[in-house]
């Protein structure tokens, strides 16, 4: 029987968003895409446009910070009987917020969804993958790397997602698992940030975001590495923006 391949895809809302624009870019090169998220509505949605240009996929609704609603969705993934070619977290929001009016909830929450649920998400992974070679890639921001007011909380989450995929990439890569922590250093020109400050977006001009697809093609470039050059982070921005 031949080989089926697939991709898992946590964190798809937006069509015009990272996640969704990765699964279908998945898609397109021909793995079966398990897409996952908390509205119905948006991953069916998604699901619709990639069958419409020829592709496959499964969706999944799941909470990344609910670690049951994780197994199952690669419990569903293993009954179907495809090996886990590639997988991305994609989960993650941003809440500006003075530390001194930073409350546990919101404190909690940021790291909830930044970084424990990437915990559940790459221990799956890896139980997924551990016979056979694969790739698993986080999401991550300029945040990662150093922390700024009023956003100090989203950064120690973001930190930790860091430390979190250095740490896997040193004990799983031996195994052929290739783990990849993306920073994202700029705004990305999807639906959240038209709507949460269309100013700014407006203000960068031509090619002063980060483009859907240009961000999938270079996930998908790490995907393809041959294992003896593998990279393991990387930083992308536009080349427009200061750093």
């Amino acid at each position: 029987m031949e080989q089926r391949y697939s991709a898992v895809v946590i964190g798809v809302g937006p069509e015009q968003g990272l996640g969704a624009t990765l699964a279908r870019y998945f898609a397109a090169k021909g793995l079966h895409v398990y897409i996952a998220g908390r509205s119905e509505d948006k991953l069916q949605r998604v699901a619709e446009k990639i069958r419409k240009k020829g592709g496959s996929a499964t969706a999944v609704i799941a909470d990344a910070t609910v670690e049951r609603d994780v197994a199952h969705l690669f419990k569903i993934a293993q009954l179907d009987g495809y090996s886990l070619d590639i997988a991305a977290y994609n989960v993650g929001s941003n809440i500006p917020s003075p530390l001194l009016e930073t409350d546990a909830e919101t404190f909690t929450a940021l790291w909830r969804q930044n970084c424990l649920g990437a915990f559940f998400f790459g221990k799956e992974v890896v139980k997924a993958m551990k016979d056979q070679q694969g790739t698993l890639i986080f999401t991550g921001a300029t945040a990662s790397l150093r922390a700024k007011p009023p956003f100090t909380a989203f950064a120690a989450a973001k930190a930790g997602l860091r430390a979190l995929a250095q740490g896997m990439a040193r004990e799983f890569s031996p195994l052929g698992i290739h783990v990849v922590h993306a920073v994202i250093d700029g705004v990305i020109d999807g639906e959240r940030a038209k709507k949460q400050f269309p100013d700014h977006v407006k203000a960068k001009g031509k090619d002063g975001l980060l483009q859907l697809d240009a961000i999938a093609e270079t996930y998908w470039a790490m995907h393809k590495q041959h294992p003896s050059a593998w990279t393991h982070e990387l930083d992308l921005r536009p080349f427009k923006e200061p750093f």
